[in-house]
């Protein structure tokens, strides 16, 4: 069984975008009758014999996977441990493990198991109790999720050789700034980052320049350093909300980024609109205290080839209203079809 083909960059942001599961399953009951070469406790249908559906029986244990399966579904079970030896036969084939929605501990995670797989492209790890990540030796290895855990921890040098790794989502853990200094300089390619619902101070700092989604909202970070966003020249989309901004924290310019096309700044203690880039389109400061309407913060030159490319503004629940927009407004803001002040 294969993923759908669709191109990657939208796949991918798509992936990012979405908060729910994206990976491409279909119950077992409407694939067919299962075939010859599966455990008795799941089903393996004819139709997608490199498939195994395990997921959704009150599994207490992870069943020995025989070999020829490339995608394993585990999800929704009562799994609490991972016994050496069930995937002695998949070592070097199994491209997709899911576990999520189970009760596995790091320390009920034996030998011979995750880290033995070679081959593993995606692991699904989300609802679970891992107090620190649980990376398989697959070089191969790009996409990566461990949701609502309670990870404390990200060593540096788990992700070292994982060039492939395109998308990381660790988000509702319990991450600290410093449990993650260094975890992301390994993914040459990485493309998405998730890390909103931590308890993060600052930035993920040492992450790659090829990021061009990166979440973070709902965490304690008060400010941003300055050029942080120069070193990710391709980042499009960048959310901080629910976090603890203050202007003190925001150095000038520091969001005037060419390659950006979403921020969202709302519900935090801003005072002041930051200056942006004029090809930013979308900005979301609802839930600040913004208390005047600097238009230079959106055009620094006004001409009929200099203006803001903005399209949304939200700054409902400041202290500003439609009033307080300068009357030339219109002629910097030219793009925006939605300002919302209330």
């Amino acid at each position: 069984m294969c993923p759908l083909r669709v191109p990657l960059l939208a796949a991918l942001i798509s992936l990012a975008l979405c908060q729910y599961y994206d990976y491409d399953y279909q119950p077992a009951s409407i694939l067919g009758p299962s075939g010859p070469n599966c455990n008795q406790d799941c089903d393996c249908p004819i139709s997608f014999p490199s498939a195994m559906y395990c997921d959704s029986r009150k599994l207490k244990a992870v069943p020995v996977v025989p070999s020829g399966i490339k995608y394993l579904y585990l999800q929704n079970n009562q799994i609490d441990a991972i016994k050496a030896g069930v995937f002695d036969n998949v070592t070097d084939t199994l491209r997709w493990l899911i576990l999520d929605n189970n009760q596995i501990t790091n320390d009920k995670i034996e030998k011979g198991t995750i880290d033995k797989l070679t081959a593993l492209e995606k692991l699904f790890f989300s609802f679970n109790n891992l107090t620190e990540p649980v990376i398989p030796p697959s070089k191969s290895l790009d996409e990566l999720k461990m949701m609502h855990n309670m990870l404390s921890k990200f060593p540096g040098g788990l992700l070292s050789d994982k060039e492939n790794l395109t998308s990381i989502n660790l988000q509702f853990n319990q991450l600290t700034s410093d449990a993650i200094a260094g975890a992301f300089t390994g993914p040459k390619k990485l493309f998405s980052l998730d890390v909103s619902h931590n308890k993060l101070k600052k930035l993920p700092a040492g992450v790659p320049s090829t990021l061009v989604i990166l979440y973070a909202d709902y965490n304690d970070i008060a400010g941003v350093a300055a050029g942080y966003l120069g070193k990710l020249p391709g980042l499009q989309y960048l959310r901080l909300s629910h976090n603890k901004l203050e202007d003190s924290g925001i150095p000038a310019g520091v969001f005037n980024a060419t390659s950006l096309v979403e921020l969202d700044l709302s519900f935090n203690k801003l005072q002041s609109i930051p200056e942006i880039n004029e090809k930013l389109e979308h900005l979301y400061l609802q839930a600040n205290e913004i208390n005047k309407f600097d238009l230079s913060s959106f055009c620094k030159y006004v001409t009929p080839t200099d203006f803001s490319h903005l399209k949304h503004l939200r700054l409902d629940g400041n202290n500003v209203t439609y009033n307080s927009m300068p009357p030339d407004y219109v002629t910097c803001l030219r793009e925006a079809s939605d300002i919302i002040f209330e």
